[in-house]
């Protein structure tokens, strides 16, 4: 102990620097916003590439059930190419088709973190600004719904969970609408709760749920099937137990959606707010 006060006292100009330079900095982080938000981009940065090369070895550990899913859906998607169809029309008569519009492209991704156990749950994916991915972007796998971008870096992008507290898709089951919320009262990442659905309705369990056409993902993608629905918040509204198609402790790849028309939409809707 006497040899440690000794070093301490012969370098204590040294520690206090550090100690002063330290404080200083993250003074100058609090109080600075494009400092923090630098120092934020370059946490970022490294913890994504140390999280990218962790996550390296233990997605060997499942590569065969990766591939298995990766293959089922590349045999989704090609049944829906127009290779895998045939006219069998006799007449040949040329349409040309002006109605039908892209307005959804998928950008692939890999999960090199995620969390399912905690009450409000992240994922970090290896795509970034670079590839074209922005905050409030939808994610999904080729099961369901997973979450929405929440920060982006040049390289990795952080995604709020489907799996969190604030969290709130609006959801479909049988042309009705709700929304669907995670951790009020049950953190199990197999289940979430459709709230808000009319209490005179009858919802038959096995009901399909699905994103509505006022959800940011396309109408109709898969978020899981009705597995409780006698559960009733007060009067007014039912609450539906929803067993999740995701499988989130599980996941390895997702699609970052980019809405083609989301620009045009905020631009218009912006001008509404100005007026």
């Amino acid at each position: 102990m006497r040899n440690l006060w000794l070093f301490i006292s012969k370098y204590n100009a040294f520690f206090l620097l550090v100690i002063f330079f330290t404080i200083s900095l993250i003074l100058l982080i609090n109080n600075n916003s494009y400092q923090r938000a630098s120092v934020w981009n370059s946490s970022n940065q490294v913890v994504g590439a140390a999280y990218e090369r962790v996550n390296e070895f233990s997605s060997y550990l499942v590569l065969g059930k990766t591939n298995d899913s990766l293959a089922e859906e590349n045999a989704r998607l090609r049944n829906l190419l127009k290779s895998s169809y045939y006219d069998d029309s006799v007449k040949q008569v040329t349409v040309k088709d002006s109605v039908l519009q892209q307005q959804y492209t998928y950008t692939v991704a890999r999960v090199i973190n995620n969390s399912v156990h905690q009450k409000n749950n992240y994922l970090t994916i290896n795509r970034g600004s670079k590839h074209g991915i922005r905050k409030g972007m939808g994610v999904i796998a080729s099961s369901g719904v997973v979450g929405i971008v929440l920060n982006v870096s040049e390289n990795f992008s952080t995604v709020r969970s489907l799996l969190h507290t604030e969290t709130k898709i609006s959801a479909s089951v049988d042309g009705n609408i709700g929304s669907l919320v995670w951790g009020e009262g049950n953190y199990d990442s197999r289940f979430a709760l459709l709230k808000d659905i009319q209490s005179h309705l009858t919802i038959k369990k096995g009901a399909r749920v699905i994103t509505s056409e006022y959800s940011l993902f396309p109408p109709g993608t898969n978020i899981g099937y009705v597995s409780e629905s006698d559960t009733r918040d007060g009067n007014s509204a039912l609450n539906i137990q929803v067993k999740l198609d995701t499988d989130f402790a599980k996941l390895q790849y997702v699609y970052v959606i980019i809405n083609l028309l989301s620009e045009e939409q905020l631009n218009l809707e912006a001008q509404n707010k100005i007026e």
